[in-house]
């Protein structure tokens, strides 16, 4: 007897917390219980024709558009016959191993770099090396790989890469940026300021037409700027100055008796900026970094509209197949995926790095 009551006291206890748990998140007042009956209603409601179209009335065998319009639910058979488009665009095709090993490099890249243990001098020789392969690699012309102008570079290689390269030229640019505006030199300061607010004050499109048609202008007849690069252009400027003002609000949390230990100790403006201030300022703009990092991944999907194949017009391309017709649902829901995973991975990352950080203050 005493046995029994010793193995059912954690089934009892854990029903107790459960249910003391449901009580005081989920009934916890009238609001709330009048909140969560509405959102169980709304699930209830939803949740079957979606499952049911996702799954049970799906069509995952057919071997063209004309089987999956008979079907009622949704046709994953598209993804399986387009997904190559749709992740590599009109990269050719029997060289689309280039840009699927691209892929794997930056993301394993990525997951290397977000590990503590890798934070020491080698991870900036080791970023210079896998960014250069992975641009080779994309690019050919060497040994026996094949040449492939940018025109036809697309899909989930191209998102990565305009990130990547933005998120990284944009940051150092944007804290450069931040301490001009806090600078104590008018020209540097109003020079920065302009910057900024001219930036900030038109939309991505915009940055992107004028990299498109007016950065070529700049250069001599006869010399052309390859679009790709027009594009990370725009992306580099368009990041950097909300980057500044991110990190401006950083250093303004930094309590002046900052700067005057700083100053006490001998270090000049560099060494004080380097060593005391911007580590503080950096831990405190964590969350909104994160939060340009996320939509500047998803923001690369606008350069569609100076003709880069990014994963949404590789989507379209992959639609307007005339066999394949009539699928656009699936295709969307297929890149939402994709980009869902990336940023939800990003932003658990922000939660790891706060919490990290709030470790270190203890300590």
């Amino acid at each position: 007897m005493t046995q029994l009551s010793s193995e059912t006291m954690p089934n009892s206890s854990r029903s107790a917390k459960a249910f003391t748990w449901v009580k005081e998140n989920l009934f916890a007042t009238p609001a709330h219980s009048l909140t969560t009956i509405l959102v169980l209603w709304l699930l209830l409601f939803l949740l079957p024709p979606v499952i049911e179209w996702f799954f049970v009335q799906a069509n995952f065998t057919a071997s063209d558009g004309q089987q999956c319009h008979q079907s009622q639910g949704a046709c994953w058979s598209f993804i399986q016959h387009k997904y190559r488009l749709i992740l590599f665009g009109v990269y050719p095709f029997d060289e689309q191993w280039r840009p699927f090993l691209v892929t794997l490099l930056l993301i394993g890249l990525i997951v290397y770099t977000a590990i503590p243990k890798a934070w020491n001098k080698t991870i900036i020789p080791i970023w210079i090396v896998v960014l250069a392969i992975a641009w080779l690699l994309m690019r050919g012309g060497f040994f026996s790989l094949s040449y492939i102008e940018t025109a036809r570079w697309g899909g989930l290689p191209i998102t990565l890469i305009l990130s990547i390269f933005g998120i990284l030229i944009a940051t150092p640019l944007g804290v450069l940026l931040a301490l001009g505006r806090r600078s104590e030199m008018p020209l540097i300061r109003s020079l920065s300021i302009a910057y900024i607010e001219i930036v900030r004050g038109v939309p991505f499109i915009s940055l992107l037409f004028m990299a498109s048609v007016m950065v070529p202008l700049f250069f001599p007849e006869g010399v052309s700027i390859d679009k790709l690069l027009r594009a990370q252009i725009a992306v580099i400027i368009y990041v950097s100055a909300y980057i500044a003002e991110v990190v401006r609000g950083g250093l303004q949390s930094i309590p002046k008796g900052q700067f005057e230990g700083a100053a006490s100790l001998g270090l000049n403006y560099w060494q004080t900026m380097r060593l005391i201030i911007l580590p503080q300022a950096l831990k405190v703009a964590i969350p909104p970094l994160v939060s340009i990092f996320i939509s500047i991944f998803k923001d690369t999907s606008l350069v569609v509209i100076i003709g880069i194949y990014d994963l949404t017009l590789s989507a379209k391309v992959a639609l307007a197949d005339p066999v394949w017709q009539g699928f656009s649902i699936e295709a969307y829901v297929f890149i939402g995926l994709i980009y869902f995973i990336f940023c939800y991975a990003m932003s658990r990352y922000s939660r790891f790095l706060e919490t990290r950080a709030e470790l270190g203050k203890q300590h």
